[in-house]
């Protein structure tokens, strides 16, 4: 999926929402334990119910590794459901690789060849050779980890280099710019850091940005979309666990619609309207 396609998806859907698949078996549905993949039943229910509110989905893999081999089974059969039932979908890997080149190449491979996902997110902490291999494939994406909202971000994200006066977080945007462009690299920032997105703009204007933490992490849309959106809408803001575990009932499936459209997919297709872009 190019960019041009991704903007013409928000604007038919009225939505930049992706839906994150944190799909914790801890939290799924009781009566869903008895099936033979609780976690892709699971899925598939969120997906069939959400998909016409929602531009993309995001899978992380920690909730599908930690559960062995069974788990990776759930991640790939809930991939290529979406991908075969509703191919105008983005998926997002949230699988966070960034490694030697080789291993990089693997991790590539293994997402983009043997999987059909459209994007992953990728740390760019060992600079430009761990990232490449993933740019190497026509219509894929590299979501790069910019600026996060947990805690510890302040570890590191914001130091500032002595020679030119920027953050890291700045430095990595610009630096990757040299890597790829708007057409297959997009970048993490958090909705917590809202207010950082203006300055953010100011260094990459066009690009896509993937921005977590709006819901349960208390991150406000309204100011994500004030700072942050662009003439093409520039925006995929993810919710997870607001959305997917609305209910741990037999209704978790409409519920997770209901605050989907609601709370995310009805404020956004106002604001993109505002845009010019609904």
């Amino acid at each position: 999926m190019n960019y041009k396609e991704l903007v013409e998806q928000i604007r038919k859907k009225g939505s930049f929402l992706c839906i994150g698949l944190d799909s914790d078996m801890k939290k799924i549905p009781a009566h869903l334990l008895g099936c033979d993949d609780p976690q892709f039943e699971f899925n598939k229910a969120i997906v069939d119910s959400t998909h016409h509110l929602a531009i993309a989905y995001k899978p992380n893999l920690a909730f599908y590794e930690a559960e062995g081999s069974k788990g990776w089974a759930s991640f790939e059969k809930t991939v290529k459901y979406i991908k075969t039932t509703y191919p105008e979908i983005f998926v997002i890997a949230d699988a966070k690789r960034g490694d030697i080149l080789n291993t990089s190449s693997l991790y590539a491979r293994a997402f983009f060849e043997t999987l059909p996902c459209n994007a992953m997110t990728v740390a760019p902490y060992m600079g430009e050779d761990s990232v490449s291999p993933f740019l190497e494939y026509p219509g894929k994406w590299v979501v790069l980890l910019d600026l996060t909202s947990n805690k510890g971000s302040f570890d590191f994200q914001h130091m500032v280099n002595a020679e030119t006066g920027k953050e890291l977080y700045q430095e990595v945007l610009i630096h990757s710019q040299k890597w790829a462009n708007k057409e297959n690299m997009m970048y993490v920032v958090g909705a917590t850091q809202a207010t950082k997105l203006a300055e953010i703009r100011q260094i990459v204007p066009d690009h896509f940005l993937l921005v977590p933490g709006v819901g349960a992490q208390g991150g406000s849309l309204a100011e994500v979309a004030e700072y942050g959106m662009n003439n093409d809408c520039g925006l995929i803001v993810n919710s997870s666990r607001e959305i997917i575990f609305a209910s741990k009932g037999e209704d978790f499936a409409e519920a997770a619609a209901n605050v989907a459209g609601e709370k995310y997919q009805q404020p956004m297709k106002e604001l993109l309207t505002q845009k010019g872009l609904a």
